[in-house]
């Protein structure tokens, strides 16, 4: 879709943001092209003009210039988004907050830290090394806090540390208007007012942009361990994971790789893990002794499920290794069939459904004609399917689009929804309503409320 402005206002609203920033806005065909997608499949969207904003002032100062220009506003933090949040569909500025990428305050005491949303969790983590705490929140890809908040994304570590939902406890926005709001706090607890950061935390910029962040934190565990463990079926797997979960054993990560992802993961990152469905564990503990015990029983588990083999990583380079190997699964997804481009999907179901919904989906799999990956954070009910597919060809496209709808509509079947972690977008729009029922016609409403002209990200999560 072009465009909403004329090229007069276009050239109205290039004016008005070069005299504020100067060369933090551009109109480069490079910058452009690179703010128009994330890492999805769905079409780009190309931005009128891009600028990088070096503080929550100036990016008010940006909001209220498109305001003023009628031009529609979308966040970009590093490009990461799977469901084609960044897509400009209409236009307007794209607003980089890469630029913003200061650690305002870190309080061990309190187990909690204040960034600005261009802060990638990595950037977090280094600030935060040899202090004994590290912010938990690790979804594969180097994501910035400002886009996990507006994504309420998780990763690896959700089935023990949480969500953005439950890390975050307070908000700096920008509303459409430009004002400036602060939400939330840094009280563990507050029964004071409405709970905006929880509006705030998954609205993928369509209410405001999110320019500061305070997150929680977690002490660094006494003792790690990690390790994988192949199983002769993936039903025997996924059994694994719910008898774990349902007996209550405290585990960091349960991730979980059909035969397909191994395969890949072995090509690319040079392993030789054998070509079964695996699961990746790791266990965080207070000792080596409560650790060790926690792996064995959940060892004993798998072997009563077909899980043999397992392969202990106590070391930190051996841990290092294998997380690195997992959160490269979606680039050795696209290397088995190398130009194409990622189709990633992703539900989320009630644990006691894990195993009905990964075995229909894996026949759904087993019968396309597709290239395509099974991958999850199991442990709290998610995965994802990785299509690798030739975006120009059609009759993919709609192969893809089948399985995909099957799957969420089977996933919503079960009590789940239709994304565990990766948002809604462009990708995930038409089955909200099928989710949640009426409460679509309440999120407009807050909607209409809040950016009633439809210019903070439009076209994202519901049509206005």
């Amino acid at each position: 879709m072009p465009s909403i402005l004329s090229a007069t206002a276009r050239a109205a609203l290039v004016a008005d943001l070069q005299s504020l920033l100067a060369d933090r806005s551009t109109t480069n065909a490079t910058q452009i092209e690179h703010h128009s997608h994330g890492e999805s499949w769905h079409a780009a969207g190309e931005p009128d003009v891009v600028v990088f904003p070096v503080s929550t002032d100036e990016v008010s100062a940006v909001v209220r210039a498109a305001a003023r220009h009628g031009a529609p506003v979308v966040p970009f933090g590093v490009g990461s988004a799977l469901e084609g949040h960044v897509n400009a569909v209409r236009g307007g500025v794209s607003i980089d907050l890469s630029r913003m990428n200061r650690v305002l305050r870190i309080s061990v005491e309190d187990l909690d830290a204040t960034v600005e949303a261009g802060v990638t969790h990595r950037q977090l983590n280094e600030a935060l090394d040899g202090m004994g705490v590290q912010f938990w929140m690790d979804p594969g890809a180097d994501a910035t806090i400002g886009g996990m908040a507006a994504t309420r994304a998780s990763g690896t570590t959700a089935v023990r540390y949480g969500t953005m939902r439950e890390v975050v406890l307070g908000l700096t926005v920008v509303l459409a208007d430009g004002q400036v709001i602060q939400t939330g706090g840094r009280a563990r607890k507050s029964s004071s007012g409405y709970d905006l950061t929880r509006l705030f935390v998954g609205s993928e910029g369509t209410l405001g942009v999110i320019t500061e962040v305070t997150v929680r934190l977690h002490g660094l565990p006494e003792a790690v361990s990690a390790a994988v463990c192949p199983f002769e079926s993936m039903d025997g797997a996924v059994q694994t994971v719910i008898t774990t979960i349902q007996l209550g054993i405290p585990v960091a990560r349960i991730e979980l790789l059909d035969e397909v992802q191994i395969d890949a993961v072995n090509r690319y990152s040079k392993l030789s893990y054998p070509l079964k469905p695996t699961l990746f564990f790791e266990f965080h503990g207070t000792s080596p002794g409560s650790v060790a015990e926690c792996a064995h029983e959940v060892q004993a588990i798998a072997g009563e499920n077909g899980g043999r083999d397992f392969e202990w990583a106590t070391r930190t380079e051996d841990r290092a290794r294998l997380w690195h190997a997992r959160h490269n699964a979606f680039y050795a997804a696209l290397a088995l069939r190398p130009g194409s481009k990622a189709w990633t999907t992703d539900v989320c179901v009630p644990i006691s459904r894990l195993a009905a919904c990964v075995l229909e989906t894996k026949r759904d799999l087993q019968q396309s004609t597709l290239v395509a990956t099974l991958v999850g954070h199991v442990g709290d009910g998610n995965f994802h399917v990785i299509f690798a597919l030739d975006a120009d060809n059609p009759a993919e496209l709609a192969e893809a689009t089948q399985i995909n709808g099957r799957l969420v509509k089977r996933a919503l079947a079960m009590g789940g929804t239709c994304s565990g972690e990766h948002g809604v977008g462009i990708g995930k729009m038409e089955y909200l309503r099928e989710e949640h029922g009426d409460a679509v016609d309440v999120m407009r409403a807050i909607k209409r409320a809040l950016d009633p002209d439809n210019r903070m990200n439009p076209g994202k999560m519901f049509q206005i």
